[in-house]
């Protein structure tokens, strides 16, 4: 009899554990329901960004380190570091055009003139148009 209950008691288990899930959500269809993304000034989720942006960087994720230094930028444009940032990686990814610009903005947001003229002389060696 306990054995009965024991093997009841198991397959009970399996077939919970084999129910399918329950289907998530729907993506929303009506693109007007859907709201972009505001981006106002908040330094606080500017440098959580660019923490994170550094993380993927140790990591060698070069292209997630972008991106999160864009959005850093996005959050707070008057903070040199993450154009800075923002233009290393985009140089490691051959993205020249975007890291010259990430740069110039660099360059104009800084108060360090040694540090901004090695990166003018930094753009250019890049080549002149487009990915090498």
């Amino acid at each position: 009899m306990a054995r009965r209950i024991l093997i009841a008691a198991l397959l009970g288990i399996l077939l919970k554990a084999q129910a399918p899930p329950t289907p998530a959500e729907p993506p929303e269809e009506d693109e007007s329901l859907i709201r972009p993304q505001v981006y106002e000034f908040n330094p606080l989720q500017a440098r959580k960004e660019l923490t994170t942006g550094d993380f993927y960087a140790k990591k060698g994720n070069t292209k997630a380190a972008a991106a999160r230094y864009q959005e850093a930028t996005l959050w707070d444009n008057t903070w040199p570091d993450g154009f800075y940032k923002l233009g290393e990686a985009r140089e490691k990814l051959k993205e020249y055009d975007a890291a010259r610009e990430a740069f110039k903005k660099f360059i104009e947001l800084t108060e360090d003139k040694k540090k901004a003229e090695s990166t003018r002389k930094r753009i250019e060696k890049f080549p002149k148009s487009g990915k090498k």
